[in-house]
């Protein structure tokens, strides 16, 4: 389990990046989602598509020999854009009373499991506030 909740100490241990504070120092921790961008397959797509206009206004090709090889770029673009199944990054912030913040990238398939751990954090810091002002 990558967040060891402890009674007064909240412990990060994922590959290398560790960390640990005590429950009061935490101002703000939650997973977050950010949107991969794919410049890359972006970029080739608009390279290709202004080949194929090229080849078909401006040059002398006959029989329309550009359409074949624009045909297998783009089936190629469109096999590494679809390659990778994760559609999204998780990251796990922490802010703390000191300003200090931590983003730490985390794997898809830990996912479900950090942000049970997060929502039982949450829970468990709700409880403390709320025997505080009782």
């Amino acid at each position: 389990m990558p967040l060891k909740i402890l009674p007064d100490k909240i412990k990060f241990d994922y590959n290398s990046k560790k960390w640990q504070y005590e429950f009061d120092e935490i101002r703000d921790l939650r997973l977050l989602k950010k949107k991969k961008k794919y410049f890359l397959e972006n970029g080739a797509f608009i390279a290709v598509t202004t080949a194929t206009y090229y080849c078909m206004f401006f040059s002398n090709l006959m029989d329309l020999y550009y359409i074949i090889p624009a045909l297998v770029c783009y089936t190629l673009i469109i096999a590494a854009r679809f390659k990778n199944k994760n559609e999204f990054e998780y990251f796990i912030f922490v802010k703390d009373v000191y300003k200090n913040e931590i983003r730490t990238k985390i794997a898809s398939k830990d996912r479900v499991l950090i942000g049970k751990q997060i929502d039982q954090y949450l829970g468990l810091q709700f409880e403390r506030r709320i025997r505080r002002t009782a």
